[in-house]
């Protein structure tokens, strides 16, 4: 049974910008401010969470709205004080130049001094923090199969471990349950050239399968035309970044297996019965709506390949946009 804290963090999550908005947080303890800001999935824009922390400090310190104009080092000692363990969970590097001008160097000396010389470190030269300041959130994400928690490990993946490279937003474009599970409705509605990431849930399992394409899965341009095994006309098309994966559950972080692409020039296969295919059949969903990872053709790394033939309970498809 969840804890009321937590019902009260995740609902916080779930719906940051109504709840910022409304000023619900200056009714907040320490201890779930801390757990809030500390969160990945707080979909709030950065100097927004700034503004709020330092509107709590300042309730905390004074009681009351007041002149900061006014204030002595001795008060801003003491806000120092109230605010030193929420301020490294500020992702400083998601907030603008102008808004780091107007609203963070008026409070330079709350900032310890290590964390202040990488902020402007960053915002002078462009370095990127080491030490002190936290990746980008990475916001909330519309999926009835995973958690935000295996999303960062997708993000990780992506970027190929470098989580500062950009801050990414998944868009849901395909859901089987309410679309329809069929390929020909997948195909209607994950055409066209476009970064994406697919997820799929099976029937009898808590195992959960996906793939990122960088280019698309299906109608995508750019083709390199093949006849298949059957003499019919099928499509290849080139990518140097997409991968495949499994997770054993929805929370999954330690039993994940990634493969990525090897022979570029096969990435994804278009062909009218499957939906999506990963270098053929790598990874594909038949038109019976099975998955099967077989990586017949040695396309990606063979991390995930088994005979199983799953039945395919759900499919999600995202458009990533940065």
């Amino acid at each position: 049974m969840k804890k009321l804290q937590d019902i009260i963090i995740e609902s916080i999550c779930k719906d940051s910008h109504s709840f910022f908005t409304s000023n619900g947080f200056l009714s907040l303890d320490k201890d779930i401010i801390y757990k809030v800001l500390e969160r990945d999935d707080l979909e709030i824009k950065e100097v927004i969470a700034w503004d709020h922390l330092i509107e709590w400090g300042i309730s905390d310190l004074k009681g009351e709205e007041c002149n900061t104009d006014k204030w002595s080092n001795k008060d801003y000692e003491k806000l120092k004080e109230i605010l030193n363990q929420f301020i490294p969970l500020i992702r400083f590097v998601e907030i603008t130049f102008d808004d780091f001008n107007y609203k963070i160097k008026p409070y330079k000396v709350i900032i310890s001094k290590q964390i202040y010389e990488e902020i402007e470190e960053f915002y002078n030269n462009g370095t990127i923090p080491k030490i002190t300041t936290l990746p980008p959130r990475i916001g909330q994400i519309d999926s009835k199969i995973i958690k935000p928690k295996l999303l960062k490990i997708i993000i990780k993946w992506i970027t190929k471990g470098d989580f500062w490279i950009s801050s990414y937003k998944f868009n849901l474009i395909y859901r089987g349950s309410i679309d329809g599970l069929s390929i020909k409705s997948f195909k209607n509605k994950c055409k066209g050239q476009m970064e994406g990431l697919v997820l799929i849930k099976v029937k009898g399992s808590n195992k959960i399968f996906g793939g990122y394409s960088s280019v698309g899965f299906h109608s995508i341009g750019n083709k390199v035309p093949s006849l298949n095994l059957y003499g019919t006309a099928s499509s290849y098309y080139y990518s140097s970044d997409n991968f495949i994966f499994s997770f054993e559950n929805s929370e999954d972080t330690q039993n994940m297996k990634i493969s990525r692409v090897l022979k570029y020039h096969r990435a994804i296969y278009d062909y009218n019965g499957t939906g999506f295919d990963f270098g053929f059949n790598s990874l594909y969903m038949s038109n019976d709506l099975t998955l099967k990872a077989s990586n017949d053709g040695q396309t990606y790394e063979d991390n995930l390949n088994t005979n199983i033939v799953y039945d395919i309970k759900e499919i999600e498809t995202f458009i990533i946009t940065k």
